[in-house]
């Protein structure tokens, strides 16, 4: 159960913010103490009254408002909050708080608060894909702004695709996880990510096209849940997430090597890395000339198998919890069935790499969690850091079903 917190509640000036009275309800109904600030356009959309009828707290609007902001109410509202709720989070909107713009009520208590910031995003589908959008939200993340949805779907301007503001009870699922940010504290967390590189000559290499982000989403979301992090990480240029440890390698024996030297230690293990299944058996230590490599346009290239990790892991990882991946093009349910039942981990995340709206290079990802009794939760298509905490969701469970 989640203890009862303050919470306020900003309203952005978009047309899901009909869904609010909803939300505020279903927190309300959870014992927490609930205040709402809206934008001035916020108001078109949804009742003042309404929500104040609902909180049984007074609803503010704005910052000039001589009756309250004679007590400096913006940073009393900031200061007395356990979590900030932003809903929806308007393009608008969370432009300003990329950039620190303090002009209404809600920007500047979002600027002013020292509380958790949780958005659930909410607009056109353009308007979400914009480079400005997408940069403002990165600015974000990198700064601990939490995130639910948006989701996809039929969009209220008669597009299609993601802009859709999260559900209530989603966006409840995720205040509960924010309010209980210590849930993995005292775990250690090892999370391996990106690909590897096994090099031909010094200047050429076989890789794959993981860019690392969904096991750095995972790390970042461990880290938030108090554990400690280990990230072994492969070829990726990715910035290292707040409070996570970093170790970097190159080769898939080289990350076998690091997981093997940090074993002892984790108590969740996380095989996201796409580590390469061979390597050539001898790498020149020159590069190669084209007219030495090929004759008659075909070039021979002698490969011997790399060791799997996963499943040396397995092998003895005790009272560990391991969670694998499976990156399938096909038959992607049945293909995870058998590696998971193959390899023993206790979970097992298939994406289809098939998709070009989700995994490889892309913030989406669509992804099935298996268990070893063959079950199936599916996680539609969301943003990676929305599908980590899913994830680790899910090992918080097993976790728990142990202890119990």
């Amino acid at each position: 159960m989640i203890e009862p917190a303050r919470i306020l509640v900003a309203v952005g000036g978009g047309i899901a913010a009909y869904k609010v009275p909803e939300l505020v309800r279903a927190l309300v109904g959870q014992g927490h103490t609930v205040r709402c600030v809206l934008t001035d356009a916020a108001t078109q959309f949804v009742s003042p009254l309404v929500l104040q009828t609902l909180t049984g707290e007074a609803v503010r609007r704005g910052l000039l408002d001589v009756s309250e902001e004679g007590e400096i109410d913006h940073i009393r509202l900031a200061d007395q909050s356990d979590l900030v709720i932003v809903a929806p989070a308007t393009a608008d909107l969370m432009a300003r708080m990329a950039h620190g713009l303090a002009n209404d009520l809600v920007s500047a208590v979002l600027l002013a608060t020292r509380a958790p910031i949780l958005m659930a995003p909410a607009m056109n589908v353009n308007m979400w894909n914009h480079p400005a959008t997408q940069r403002n939200l990165e600015l974000l993340r990198e700064r601990g702004v939490l995130q639910v949805g948006p989701e996809s779907g039929e969009l209220a301007c008669g597009w299609e695709g993601l802009g859709r503001m999260a559900a209530p009870p989603s966006i409840v699922s995720a205040a509960d996880r924010a309010l209980s940010s210590g849930s993995l504290s005292g775990q250690c967390v090892l999370v391996t990510a990106g690909g590897t590189t096994e090099p031909i000559d010094p200047v050429r290499g076989i890789t794959n096209r993981s860019s690392g982000k969904m096991g750095f989403a995972l790390a970042a979301e461990a880290a938030r849940r108090g554990a400690e992090v280990v990230l072994v990480a492969g070829s990726t240029s990715l910035p290292t997430p707040e409070a996570v440890r970093r170790v970097d390698v190159g080769t898939a024996l080289e990350m076998r090597a690091a997981v093997l030297q940090e074993l002892e230690g984790a108590t969740v293990i996380i095989k996201a890395a796409a580590v390469a299944d061979f390597r050539p058996r001898e790498a020149a230590d020159r590069k190669l000339k084209k007219e030495t490599l090929v004759e008659s346009d075909v070039m021979s290239l002698e490969l011997v198998r790399n060791p799997d990790i996963l499943e040396e892991i397995c092998q003895i990882k005790g009272e560990r919890i391991v969670v694998g991946f499976a990156a399938e093009s096909h038959d992607v349910i049945p293909a995870a069935r058998r590696k998971i039942e193959r390899k023993g981990c206790d979970l097992l995340v298939a994406n289809d790499v098939s998709r070009s709206d989700a995994g490889f290079s892309t913030d989406l990802n669509a992804v099935h969690l298996i268990t070893p009794d063959g079950a199936v939760e599916d996680v539609s298509l969301r943003h990676k850091a929305e599908v980590a905490s899913q994830i680790l969701d899910r090992i918080e469970k097993i976790r728990g079903e142990r202890e119990a």
